[in-house]
């Protein structure tokens, strides 16, 4: 699983991204879902999201994850003042350290598509839900600015093709999948629910 590049790393630090993830972004993204319990974020980057959340649900304890160590360590410190309710840790969405059923939300803020693989994402992500727990999220989608944008990632992502996602939950163990492509066929919000006895 590939690492941010530099400027992605960048952007997912800066000042008008945090401001951005917080007045529009988390609103956007959550579709009116509220989390409670234990929740999951996988590849929470610098953790400008998650921050957030916590800051606007006070019962959620957080755990969040990323691929690349520096993520990893500018979310830590990001994180640091929520105390005990939030962990930061590394990891590879496509083999959770996590046993089935650890989590009463899994979330995931357009990462996806820097997961190669990113169906196996979309599966472990399930497999660590309890049973009618929702994973919620959003991603963009395969078009041509945006496969332009990323031309020089190379095999450090896979763009996602609207077709390939409402493929995808058909494999997996959930009674409720919502997919909402949006803002001009950029972007995918998305809700799977895990089946009550999945």
């Amino acid at each position: 699983m590939p690492t941010m590049s530099r400027l992605q790393s960048a952007f997912c630090r800066s000042a008008p991204w945090r401001s951005f993830a917080r007045r529009v972004v988390l609103p956007w993204a959550l579709q009116g879902f509220r989390p409670e319990g234990d929740v999951l974020e996988i590849g929470a980057g610098s953790g400008a999201m998650a921050a957030e959340l916590l800051t606007l649900y006070p019962d959620v304890r957080l755990t969040v994850t990323d691929f690349d160590d520096e993520m990893v360590a500018a979310a830590s410190a990001r994180l640091l003042p929520f105390g005990d309710r939030v962990t930061a840790r590394h990891a590879d969405a496509t083999a959770l350290p996590f046993p089935d059923g650890a989590f009463d939300t899994v979330l995931s803020w357009v990462m996806l598509h820097h997961t190669v693989e990113w169906e196996k994402a979309l599966a472990e992500a399930i497999r660590v839900l309890r049973p009618g727990g929702q994973l919620v999220g959003y991603d963009l989608l395969s078009t041509a600015p945006l496969r332009l944008l990323h031309r020089d990632d190379g095999d450090h992502l896979r763009m996602i093709r609207l077709s390939e996602f409402r493929a995808a939950p058909r494999d997996l163990p959930v009674d409720q999948v919502l997919l909402t492509p949006s803002l001009a066929g950029f972007t995918v919000r998305f809700t799977l629910q895990k089946a009550s006895g999945g």
